[in-house]
C-alpha cells in the first residue's frame, strides 16, 4: 500500500484488520512521506499476528506498490491486493479471502465507498476482455505474486503521482498486459459479498482540486486507449462518454465536471497536455 503518510486514514486501516490478520499475512506500507510518523503507528499495532513493514519508494503509487511487493518475503507466493491508505477491510474479509483455493492467480472483488459499489463487477465466470478490465481498480485487484513479477509488475509511470501526466490506469495496463502475456490465465471475479471499502475519490478536495484529479485521472485513462490500440469508434465514445461524468455521479460530482474528465481523456489520447506540462500529478495531498 503506497500512502503519502495520512496517518489517520491509516490507523482506521490497521484497526479493520487487527483482528483479521494471522502469522501467514503480512501488510507494507510504502509511505512517501511523513515515514517517521507512519512508522511509529505501524510500531503500535505491529504483534506476532499482524505483521507490517514500512518501507518508503520514491512516488507514485505504481512505484510504491511495485517496492512493497518487492519487500514481502520471498520464499512464499503469496496472494496480493493492493489498498489504499483509505481503505479498510470489512469484519471476515480477509478469512473470505484465505478459503480461495491454493491454484487462484487472479481475480477481483468489490470495491464500496458511502454511495455503494464503486464498479459493479461482471457475474462470476465472466471472461476477462478489453472491456471487463475497465472494471477493475487497484484497491480490488487480486493477483499472485509470482504471476504480477511475471508481468514486470505496475508500469512506474502511469497512475496517481507518477512522474507523467498519465495519472490513472495502472490496474487495467496490467491486466491487458495479463492478457497479451498469460491468456490461459483463469480470471475469477468474486461475488459482490467479497468486498473492500474506501471513500469517494472527491473526498475532502475543494472543487479546484477535484477537477485537477479528474483531469488527470483523465488523461491517464485516455493514453490508455490509445496505447493498447481500442478501436476508433471505442475511442471516439469513451472521449464523449466524459462530459456526461457528472451527470452520471450527482452525488459526488457537479455536472459540469464531465468537462473536466473529457479534457483529460482528449489530452490522453493525443498524448500530450495542452499546457505542455510533462508532470501533472492528480493529488498532492
Amino acid at each position: 500500500m503506497s500512502t503519502l503518510g495520512r496517518v489517520e486514514s491509516l490507523r482506521r486501516l490497521f484497526e479493520s484488520v487487527s483482528e483479521q490478520m494471522t502469522a501467514d499475512d503480512h501488510l507494507v506500507v510504502v509511505a512517501q512521506r511523513n515515514l517517521a510518523e507512519v512508522d511509529a503507528l505501524a510500531a503500535a499495532y505491529r504483534s506476532p499476528n499482524l505483521a507490517i513493514t514500512v518501507v518508503t519508494s520514491p512516488p507514485g503509487a505504481s512505484r510504491g506498490r511495485n517496492a512493497g511487493v518487492a519487500a514481502l518475503p520471498a520464499e512464499r507466493d503469496l496472494l496480493l491486493n493492493f489498498p489504499n491508505d483509505t481503505t479498510w477491510f470489512p469484519p471476515d474479509a480477509l478469512e473470505g479471502l484465505r478459503r480461495l483455493p491454493d491454484g487462484f492467480r487472479a481475480g477481483a472483488l468489490t470495491v464500496v465507498d458511502e454511495n455503494g459499489p464503486k464498479f459493479v463487477l461482471p457475474d462470476p465466470g465472466t471472461p476477462l476482455d478489453r472491456h471487463t478490465a475497465w472494471t477493475v481498480i487497484e484497491m480490488g485487484l487480486l493477483i499472485r505474486r509470482s504471476l504480477f513479477d511475471s508481468l514486470g509488475g505496475f508500469d512506474p509511470e502511469i497512475g496517481t503521482g507518477a512522474p507523467s501526466p498519465w495519472q490513472a490506469g495502472e490496474a487495467t495496463d496490467l491486466l491487458l498486459k495479463l492478457m497479451r502475456d498469460e491468456p490461459r490465465t483463469d480470471f475469477v471475479w468474486q461475488p459482490p459479498t467479497v468486498l473492500v471499502g474506501g471513500i469517494a475519490d472527491p473526498s475532502g478536495l475543494t472543487v479546484a482540486e477535484r477537477r485537477r484529479k479528474l483531469r488527470g485521472y483523465g488523461r491517464g485513462l485516455g493514453r490508455l486507449v490509445t496505447r493498447w490500440r481500442y478501436p476508433l469508434w471505442w475511442r471516439f465514445a469513451f472521449l464523449g462518454g466524459g462530459l456526461f461524468f457528472g451527470l452520471r455521479n450527482p452525488g459526488t460530482n457537479a455536472w459540469a465536471d464531465g468537462w473536466w474528465v473529457f479534457l483529460g481523456r482528449l489530452e490522453g489520447m493525443i498524448g500530450r497536455p495542452f499546457d505542455g506540462a510533462r508532470t501533472v500529478t492528480a493529488v498532492t495531498r
